[in-house]
């Protein structure tokens, strides 16, 4: 199978996370081409068999190269294999009400795009601290403390089960839609 896989990333886990995708999928013979969102914009989507869009969430929305390419491409998605990864903080937990509201973020991208997520892989992401500036590093700290984390300001922490990852895919692939 032919598979385009389009990430946007803030602070660089996602990127990490779309590069994890693509190798899996190379190493069980897939076709793969690993695009940012802004790179894709001018790939005809319909070259592929299937696309899986990758985004992080931040402040409640995911990036807005992402939203704009999934809004450009929305017709081409509509009639193929997709899938959408989520990556968040909440995605490690589980607390019903960050739940709710990592179903509410999901919520709102579609509809600002108008693509139906047949497929929606939530994963988790990671604290990037050697990304941070000190007031992004201060509030983060400050979220992991409401969450009873610990979590060392000086180091990275991540929280992406790749195990999982790869059966989530794995499953994409041999079933179609799984549920979201």
């Amino acid at each position: 199978m032919k598979i385009l896989i389009a990430y946007a990333s803030t602070e660089g886990q996602t990127r990490k996370i779309a590069r994890f995708c693509a190798d899996h999928l190379i190493d069980t013979g897939h076709s793969v081409e690993l695009a940012h969102a802004s790179d894709a914009k001018e790939i005809a989507f319909d070259r592929f068999d299937a696309v899986l869009l990758a985004g992080s969430v931040h402040a409640g929305q995911y990036q807005k190269v992402l939203r704009n390419l999934a809004i450009r491409q929305r017709d081409a998605l509509e009639g193929m294999k997709t899938a959408f990864m989520s990556v968040s903080l909440a995605a490690a937990g589980d607390d019903p009400d960050d739940w709710k509201g990592l179903q509410g973020c999901v919520d709102r991208f579609a509809a600002k795009t108008g693509w139906s997520l047949a497929t929606v892989m939530h994963v988790a992401g990671a604290f990037r601290f050697s990304e941070y500036d000190f007031f992004k590093s201060w509030a983060m700290r400050w979220i992991a403390a409401q969450k009873k984390q610990s979590v060392d300001p000086h180091e990275d922490k991540e929280y992406t089960d790749w195990g999982a990852l790869r059966q989530v895919l794995d499953d994409w692939l041999a079933v179609g839609d799984i549920p979201v």
